[in-house]
């Protein structure tokens, strides 16, 4: 059910319970010429929130870029509600309902907040109504109240956490199936980082699909169901986050630990 009366499941795609709404089998793929997935095989079912952890170069970014068309597809499946996708344009991706936050955010600074969520409806403006995409920025100013507060400041002067919160809320506005978050609480200060959490939780509530990075597992453990490490462009250990945690007290091979977490 919806988080403190949230419209959101209609932001969902329709599937029965924990079935495959993401595949990778044996994906190889490419940054040009240079390899940046060897083999890289996971899935996701409907409702989930997975973490992909690992040392920074490891490959997660990777795994994100792949999926959403901006690396090529050297090898391998890659289904996305049973269809393939692999070799699809990035725009076409974003249509068939994935959304991705990278960890740079690229907000437009020098438009409102309202503006930056309209045009995350971009490919919706001319086929619903306008009415539609402005009761959709009133979903996303109910997931994050302080939007509203600062709807008609420019993006570029708002905190690191807002921006943050305001890139997860563009992303939401294509109206994804499967919600894709580089280090969504990189840099932020504790609060704020706990408020970016407790918003990716709502959205899980309503039955949102969420494919993440993270370099704290402990802030993540409480809303993950499973997670990948990932390492040299491969997955070397897949599990629920209990087993992920009990693999961190025991490992220092793919685990940072200065951190505090996973790199």
């Amino acid at each position: 059910m919806p988080t403190s009366g949230m419209r959101v499941a209609r932001w969902t795609v329709n599937l029965e319970p924990h079935q495959a709404i993401l595949e990778l089998n044996n994906i190889h793929a490419n940054y040009g010429l240079v390899p940046a997935l060897r083999g890289v095989t996971l899935n996701m079912r409907q409702g989930e929130i997975v973490i992909l952890v690992g040392h920074h170069g490891s490959g997660k970014t990777a795994i994100l870029e792949t999926i959403c068309g901006l690396l090529t597809v050297v090898s391998g499946e890659m289904l996305f509600n049973g269809s393939s996708i692999a070799g699809l344009p990035p725009e076409k991706i974003v249509s068939l309902g994935i959304s991705y936050v990278d960890e740079v955010k690229l907000l437009f600074p020098a438009m409102s907040v309202s503006d930056n969520l309209a045009l995350g409806a971009y490919h919706r403006h001319g086929k619903e109504r306008p009415e539609a995409i402005e009761q959709d920025i009133h979903v996303v100013f109910r997931l994050f109240p302080i939007l509203e507060e600062r709807k008609k400041q420019y993006a570029g002067t708002l905190s690191g956490g807002e921006q943050q919160m305001l890139a997860i809320g563009r992303a939401l506005m294509a109206h994804p199936k499967l919600l894709l978050l580089d280090c969504p609480t990189l840099g932020l200060a504790p609060q704020l980082a706990r408020k970016v959490v407790k918003a990716i939780a709502k959205l899980r509530d309503s039955g949102m699909t969420i494919l993440l990075i993270d370099q704290k597992l402990k802030q993540m453990a409480n809303i993950a169901d499973r997670g990948y490490v990932i390492d040299s462009g491969t997955v070397i250990y897949e599990g629920t986050m209990a087993e992920l945690l009990t693999a961190e007290e025991t490992s220092h091979s793919y685990f940072d630990k200065e951190g505090g977490g996973l790199a």
